[in-house]
């Protein structure tokens, strides 16, 4: 042992410094491991958590994502305006499907009046033409019908994510109430 006092070198088994008489502590135990003291911890509720609260909206669109689906698809908007009339997640894509089909319908009948005003007309060489109006009139109404189609399928895609999302240019007409 080493005093503290006078830094003399001391027998081990020595009660005081052998250079100045000072008292020697003997050193400490070399410490255990010791795990550390338990916290306290509240005892648990004796009663049950109240439940989250249900998101409505979220619920609705999950129960009706089918009817939702099916406003998509040209005449079968019917079922869900029949079937979900409580549904607010279903009456925004029929509402938005009736549109669709409207459209629809509306390009078909316009498809038959131009081919009605535009009749064939028989060549010399047994083929027959419309006349280059009708060929501009009919490229338009097809471009305007895969429009249509391309508003169902993103119509459709946000009634699979259950979204309520208005579809561009036609997503503010509110037909159904």
């Amino acid at each position: 042992m080493i005093c503290p006092t006078c830094n003399a070198q001391n027998p081990d088994n020595g009660a005081f410094c052998v250079g100045c008489g000072q008292p020697l502590q003997a050193a400490p135990p070399p410490q255990q491991y010791a795990p550390p003291p338990q916290q306290y911890a509240p005892p648990a509720p004796q009663y049950a958590a109240p439940a989250a609260p249900v998101d409505d909206e979220a619920k609705d669109a999950e129960d009706n994502k089918i009817m939702g689906i099916l406003s998509y698809l040209s005449i079968l908007v019917l079922v869900p305006i029949f079937a979900a009339k409580e549904s607010k997640f279903a009456k925004f894509h029929a509402n938005q499907g009736v549109v669709l089909c409207a459209a629809e319908i509306a390009l078909q009948v316009l498809r038959w009046i131009v081919g009605a005003i535009f009749p064939f007309h028989w060549t010399n060489t047994l083929l027959y033409t419309r006349g280059p109006i009708y060929g501009i009139l009919s490229a338009v109404l097809w471009l305007a019908m895969l429009g249509v189609g391309i508003l169902a399928i993103i119509g459709l895609l946000g009634a699979i994510k259950g979204e309520k999302k208005e579809l561009p240019l036609i997503g503010s007409i509110k037909i159904l109430k």
